[in-house]
């Protein structure tokens, strides 16, 4: 943590895990529909993928695992950042080859983006951040909307370039999360482990980020106020990484402890949860 508590400007949003029922299907879902490849062995029954070596996307197949019930907290979309506007135009021609949809197409302001859904309803949103010194900033906040997308013009990019699998320097951008109430998830994301809000202009949502950037962590109450979190077992997210220093992870470990908030350490790093039952791993950005 730096000294005044505020979270390391250079962490970043790691690996999402979902539990997935149909684990084969999922896989080739993000294989063909978003150029992800296979990332190395691990654990019996979970799937690893990303880009230029980096896990992206975990799956954890359990066949018997119920869907997540309507109106519950959990994944609202995992955001997988482009490392240009060609690229997102590739996504485009990628999705479309996968015989896959959109549910939506949006620029941000900040960033232009795609929306569409994995085989299991897992939201996920593709998009290519505009430069910062682009973002507009009014009374110290960065300014966000969700205006149509200049499809066209993305896919202008594109131009005769091969498509392939996505480009190396594909990462994951943000997460962002249904809870239950944005008091309590501002209190945890921003008093206890110490991001900044940048955004607070959408009705019923809270962005928040490290480092300057618009948001690593979106939140939402879309599902409802009040909502519970899934049943134990629900498809879904599982948990997503917070990559820090290592140096930092003592330091939210104490910080965790002292703010009454369950965290169990082990060989991966910190396992906790938010107040509205998402599952975090605080992890070393060098491991």
């Amino acid at each position: 943590m730096t000294a005044n508590g505020s979270i390391d400007p250079g962490t970043r949003i790691g690996a999402v895990r979902l539990r997935v029922a149909d684990l084969e299907g999922v896989r080739e879902f993000y294989e063909r529909a978003l150029g992800l490849s296979e990332t190395g062995a691990g654990e019996e029954e979970v799937a690893r993928l990303g880009a230029g070596g980096r896990t992206l996307i975990e799956l954890e197949g359990d066949p018997e695992a119920p869907g997540r019930p309507p109106r519950t907290t959990g994944l609202f979309h995992l955001a997988i950042l482009q490392p240009s506007r060609a690229d997102l135009a590739k996504a485009i021609h990628r999705i479309a080859e996968a015989g896959a949809r959109l549910s939506g197409a949006s620029d941000h302001l900040v960033s232009e983006a795609l929306y569409l859904r994995d085989p299991e309803a897992n939201g996920i949103e593709i998009y290519r951040d505009r430069p910062r010194e682009e973002w507009p900033v009014r009374d110290g906040q960065i300014q966000m909307d969700s205006l149509p997308l200049d499809l066209d013009g993305v896919l202008g990019e594109l131009r005769d370039a091969e498509v392939g699998p996505t480009a190396e320097e594909t990462r994951m951008g943000h997460v962002h999360l249904n809870v239950a109430d944005l008091g309590d998830a501002e209190d945890f994301y921003a008093g206890v482990l110490g991001f900044e809000v940048t955004v607070r202009g959408y009705p019923g949502a809270l962005f928040v980020s490290a480092g300057g950037y618009h948001h690593h962590v979106g939140l939402n109450t879309w599902a409802g106020e009040g909502a519970p979190p899934a049943p134990e077992g629900s498809r879904g997210l599982r948990w997503y990484e917070i990559l820090v220093p290592a140096e930092e992870l003592d330091a939210l470990e104490g910080r965790l402890g002292d703010a009454g908030i369950e965290a169990k350490r082990d060989e991966s790093g910190i396992h906790t949860r938010d107040p509205s039952g998402n599952g975090i791993l605080l992890k070393s950005a060098e491991a």
